[in-house]
C-alpha cells in the first residue's frame, strides 16, 4: 500500500508577509495560518490594552441576491432577519431539522434583496451546500466569494483612531454591529463594527489581490499605537475570555444552541426555520444539560476533553480551556446537566490525576468594551 501524501494546505496572500514578521505558521482548518508572532500572552493583552491586527483570510463569504432573499433567509437562519435595516449585521445560526448546529455566522444586509454572510472556514463548503440545497424553491442567486475576498480584523480600544485615517468615510458614528463600504487605504472594501475578542474593533473584506497593502499601511499607521500582529493563539483566548462559542467545540450538529446558551439568537416568533419544531419542543420539555463558564480556584489549565467532575463523580468534560492572561487563572467551556449549571456552584476539572477545584461562573469571564 502506498503512503497517503498528506492534504495540500491553503494559504492567504499575507503568508510571505507572516513569515517576514516572524510569524509560527501551523495547520487550522486546511490552512496553513499564524498561530503567534510574538506570543500569545504578549498578543493577547496588546489587544486588550492597545490594538493589533489579524489575518483572518481564512473565513467564508457567501452572496444571498434575489427578490426572496429576505424570505429564504428567515427559514434558513435562526435569528430574525427581517428586523434587519440597510447597513445591519446579525449574529445567527443555521441549524439542521433536527435542530443542531449547521454553522454559526454574520449575516450583512445591504438591502432587501441582497445580503452576505460571513461563516466559518472549516465550515465554507458544507456551508454552501447547505444554502444551496435549501435555496431551490426561492427565487435566489447564491454565491460563494470566499476565493475572492480577504479578511481583516483590528481589534483593540485603539482601533478606531488607526483606522480612521486611512478609511474615507467617518467611522464615529458606526454603531455595533453596522457596516459601510468605503476606501481603505484607496482599496474599495467592507468595514464593519465586529469582532471575536469583545473589544472596540473592525473586520474589513478587501479583494485578495489588495489585502497586503492595507495589512502593511495598518502595520505603519498603527506603530504610534503599538500596534502587532495577533496569531490565532491570541484569538482563541481572547474569544474564551469572552464565552464566544467555537464551531466544532461548543456547537456542532450534535448540540443544541439552547444548550450552547445562544437562545438569544433562537427567535420563534418569527415563524418556521429549519429546526424551528425540535428546538421548540428541547424549550418546552427543558433543558437537560446546559454549557457554562468554569474558573479554577488554585493553578491549572483546563483543556480541551478534560473530564469536569461534581464531589468526585464526572458530570462533563472541557469543550474549551486556557490560562486567561487577563485573569492570571485557568479558565473553561463545558456542558454540565443543568442541576450543576447554577453559578457558583462548585465542580472539579481532573488535570494530571488531580481534582483541581473550579467554581461555575457567570459569562463572559472578562467585562467587554464594545461600544454598543
Amino acid at each position: 500500500m502506498s503512503e497517503e501524501l498528506p492534504q495540500t494546505l491553503r494559504t492567504t496572500p499575507l503568508t510571505d508577509v507572516h513569515r517576514k514578521l516572524g510569524a509560527r505558521l501551523v495547520p487550522f482548518a486546511g490552512w496553513n495560518m499564524p498561530i503567534q508572532y510574538a506570543g500569545v500572552v504578549t498578543e493577547h493583552l496588546c489587544v486588550r490594552e492597545k490594538v493589533g491586527l489579524f489575518d483572518v483570510s481564512h473565513m467564508g463569504e457567501i452572496d444571498i441576491k434575489g427578490k426572496d432573499a429576505q424570505r429564504f433567509l428567515q427559514y434558513l437562519l435562526s435569528n430574525d432577519i427581517e428586523k434587519m435595516t440597510d447597513g445591519s449585521i446579525l449574529y445567527t445560526l443555521m441549524c439542521y431539522e433536527g435542530g443542531g448546529v449547521v454553522d454559526d455566522l454574520l449575516i450583512h444586509r445591504f438591502s432587501e434583496d441582497h445580503y452576505f454572510l460571513c461563516v466559518n472556514a472549516s465550515n465554507t463548503d458544507k456551508d454552501y451546500a447547505w444554502i444551496k440545497k435549501n435555496a431551490t424553491s426561492f427565487d435566489v442567486t447564491t454565491k460563494n466569494t470566499s476565493a475572492a475576498t480577504a479578511q481583516l480584523a483590528l481589534q483593540g480600544p485603539r482601533a478606531e483612531e488607526v483606522l480612521q485615517p486611512l478609511f474615507d468615510i467617518s467611522l464615529h458614528d458606526l454603531p455595533y454591529y453596522h457596516f459601510k463600504r468605503g476606501k481603505v487605504h484607496n482599496v474599495e472594501g467592507i468595514v464593519s463594527r465586529t469582532g471575536y475578542t469583545g473589544e472596540d474593533g473592525f473586520e474589513l473584506y478587501l479583494p485578495q489581490g489588495d489585502v497586503r497593502q492595507v495589512f502593511c499601511a495598518l502595520i505603519r499607521q498603527g506603530e504610534p499605537c503599538g500596534i502587532q500582529p495577533i496569531g490565532l493563539g491570541a484569538r482563541d483566548t481572547l474569544r474564551l475570555e469572552m464565552g464566544y462559542a467555537l464551531y466544532g467545540q461548543e456547537i456542532d450538529a450534535e448540540s443544541s444552541p439552547l444548550e450552547a446558551d445562544l437562545g438569544w439568537v433562537v427567535k420563534f416568533k418569527k415563524g418556521k426555520f429549519i429546526g424551528s419544531g425540535p428546538l421548540l419542543k428541547q424549550k418546552e420539555e427543558g433543558l437537560l444539560r446546559k454549557l457554562v463558564g468554569l474558573r479554577l480556584l488554585t493553578r491549572g489549565v483546563p483543556r480541551e476533553h478534560y473530564r469536569v467532575l461534581a464531589d468526585g463523580k464526572p458530570v462533563g468534560e472541557v469543550t474549551s480551556g486556557t490560562f486567561s492572561p487577563s485573569l492570571n487563572i485557568g479558565i473553561g467551556l463545558c456542558y454540565v446537566p443543568s442541576e450543576h449549571s447554577i453559578t457558583g456552584a462548585r465542580l472539579e476539572v481532573e488535570i494530571r490525576n488531580q481534582l483541581i477545584p473550579a467554581e461555575v461562573v457567570k459569562l463572559p469571564f472578562v467585562p467587554s468594551h464594545v461600544k454598543k
